[in-house]
This record gives structure tokens, C-alpha cells and sequence, in this order.
């Protein structure tokens, strides 16, 4: 399998960013998930999840949210 091009990949922020520069962004290729600091996206580091892993990440901290 070859590494995602994240260069031309459709970043997005959360709609509830603050716009002070203190959030992260993310985009899906392929069957991986990049996450990469909003500050730093001119080459900067890219952590890269499978969707699977990052589904379930995001449904915990929803459901942890729910219960408070």
C-alpha cells in the first residue's frame, strides 16, 4: 500500500473551532484518516489513523460527551 498524498487532500476544521489557531484539521484517503495541526500545514507532521481506529475514537468521545 502507498502512503496518502495529503497535499491535495480536503482538510477541514471543526465548525466549533475557536479561529485562534488552536485546533486540529482533517481529511480521509483512502481508508486513512490524517490529522495534522491547523498552524503547520505547509509540510508539517501528519498523523495518520485507519478509519476503523479513528470511528472508534471519535465515538468514545461522543459518548463520553453524552454522559456529561
Amino acid at each position: 500500500m502507498s502512503a496518502p498524498d495529503w497535499s491535495t487532500a480536503a482538510w477541514r476544521k471543526s465548525a466549533r473551532s475557536n479561529g485562534i489557531g488552536n485546533c486540529v484539521e482533517v481529511a480521509a484517503s483512502g481508508d486513512m484518516i490524517g490529522v495534522r495541526d491547523s498552524k503547520d500545514i505547509s509540510g508539517g507532521v501528519v498523523l495518520v489513523f485507519a478509519k476503523d481506529d479513528w470511528s472508534a475514537f471519535t465515538g468514545t468521545v461522543k459518548a463520553a460527551r453524552a454522559r456529561h
